[in-house]
C-alpha cells in the first residue's frame, strides 16, 4: 500500500523558530510513516529531510537540475527532473498535502500550483514569512482546498490527523 506523502515547501534560516519547527515536522512525519517530499534546496526543507531520515523515514527529493546531487544529499530517492523552476509543479503534485514554512517566490509558485490542484495546505503561522499570511490571504477566492494553519508541532499533528494522514 502506498504511504501518505507530505511535501515540505518553503524557507527559513538556521537558528529561527521556523527552521526548528521544520526539523520537528520532518521527524513527526517519519515517525508516523509518512514519506517526506523535499527539494532540500533551502535550509528549512533540508533540515526537514535530514530529521525525517534520522528518524528512519523515507524522503523523496525532486531537484531542478538534470544531474544527481552529491552522495550526502538527505534523501532516500532523488529525482533530478532537469526542468528548473518547472519542477515546482512536480513538488506541488507529489504530496497528499503541502506543509508551507516561511517562503519566498518559489514557495508562492508551489503553493499556487498546489492550490490549483486541490492539495491541502498546512502553513506555519506566527513565525514570519509568506506562510504566515496564507490563512487570511489564499491564492484566490475559489476555496480549492483546505488551508489548515499550525503554530507548533502539536497543532501540526492535529491538522495531519484531521486530514487522515496520521492516525488519530
Amino acid at each position: 500500500m502506498r504511504r501518505p506523502q507530505v511535501c515540505i515547501l518553503g524557507s527559513a534560516e538556521p537558528g529561527s523558530t521556523a527552521y526548528e519547527l521544520a526539523g520537528q515536522a520532518g521527524e513527526l512525519l517519519a515517525r508516523h510513516g509518512v514519506t517526506v517530499v523535499s527539494g532540500c534546496g533551502s535550509p528549512a526543507t533540508r533540515v526537514a529531510a535530514e530529521r525525517a531520515m534520522a528518524a528512519g523515514g523515507l524522503v523523496l527529493s525532486i531537484v531542478p537540475p538534470d544531474e544527481m546531487p552529491p552522495p550526502d544529499w538527505p534523501a532516500t530517492v532523488v529525482v533530478p527532473c532537469g526542468m528548473g523552476d518547472a519542477r515546482n509543479l512536480l513538488m506541488a503534485l507529489s504530496g497528499d498535502a503541502c506543509l508551507v514554512i516561511g517562503g519566498r517566490a518559489g514557495t508562492i509558485s508551489e503553493v499556487c500550483l498546489a492550490w490549483l490542484h486541490r492539495r491541502p495546505l498546512l502553513p506555519l503561522v506566527g513565525c514570519g514569512g509568506w506562510s504566515n499570511d496564507l490563512p487570511t490571504n489564499p491564492p484566490d477566492e475559489r476555496q480549492n482546498s483546505p488551508i489548515l494553519p499550525w503554530h507548533d508541532i502539536d497543532a501540526l499533528a492535529g491538522q495531519l490527523r484531521q486530514l487522515g494522514l496520521i492516525p488519530a
